[in-house]
């Protein structure tokens, strides 16, 4: 990156999100020179055009493949078209985009490779179901003990990393529940991570899908998934 400024993409997933996709590209196209990545992930509504006519760049996904296989696509394309940096941030209005500077901060002075927004840093106004929050405290603690990063938001969608995490997720990237498994892949890689906080609201449109009953079999698949990656060879 030096010497040139460093080429930044804004990935969102995005399914079922016309409602607040439209409003959210536009808000960052206002505010920041960045390019705006939208992977529609096989939505049946009209993500795909609202996001398009906000002037984002829309990748059609032609069924939904769950977000870590959207996210990955994300990542393929800022690696074949040269992108320094991705972060990356849900389509749903639960990220504050005026906190993108700050996850981007460490990376741009070369302090990390990569950087999680954390929604527990700092004052918060968040408050989870009551599944959410004991998945979160399981993960954080699977998470510390097992890579040693001094983490609190194990579960966040906000964060960015650079261009050699980039090629790596570009090939290898959980294709469920990813967030969790990514710090594994990170820790092998022996990457950099910091977290700073960001603000998260309640979803804008939508309902969340964690149930009790879908915590418990989050936490499961999860944690055998996290284990399994602690010895997996990469080629």
């Amino acid at each position: 990156m030096e010497g040139t400024p460093p080429r930044i993409l804004v990935v969102i997933p995005a399914y079922q999100e016309e409602r607040s996709i439209g409003g959210l590209v536009r808000t960052l196209r206002e505010r920041f020179p960045y390019d705006v990545l939208v992977v529609n992930d096989g939505s049946t509504d009209r993500t795909s055009e609202a996001a398009r006519e906000a002037g984002a760049i829309v990748l059609d996904l032609p069924c939904n493949i769950g977000i870590g296989g959207a996210v990955q696509t994300g990542f393929q394309f800022a690696r074949d078209r040269g992108y320094d940096i991705v972060v990356r941030i849900d389509g749903d209005g639960q990220h504050e985009v005026e906190d993108i500077p700050k996850v981007l901060e460490p990376i741009l002075a070369g302090q990390a490779d990569a950087v999680i927004g954390s929604r527990f840093l700092g004052e918060t106004e968040y408050r989870g179901s009551i599944p959410r929050i004991f998945g979160i405290r399981f993960f954080r603690l699977l998470v510390n003990l097992t890579t040693g990063y001094r983490v609190t938001d194990p579960t966040s969608g906000f964060f960015a990393i650079n261009r050699p995490l980039i090629e790596f997720y570009s090939h290898h990237y959980p294709s469920d529940y990813p967030e969790v498994d990514a710090y594994i892949l990170m820790h092998r890689l022996k990457s950099r991570a910091v977290e700073v906080p960001v603000r998260m609201y309640e979803r804008a449109e939508g309902k969340s899908s964690i149930t009790a009953f879908r915590a418990v079999y989050y936490m499961v698949k999860v944690t055998l998934s996290f284990l399994i990656n602690c010895i997996r060879r990469f080629g």
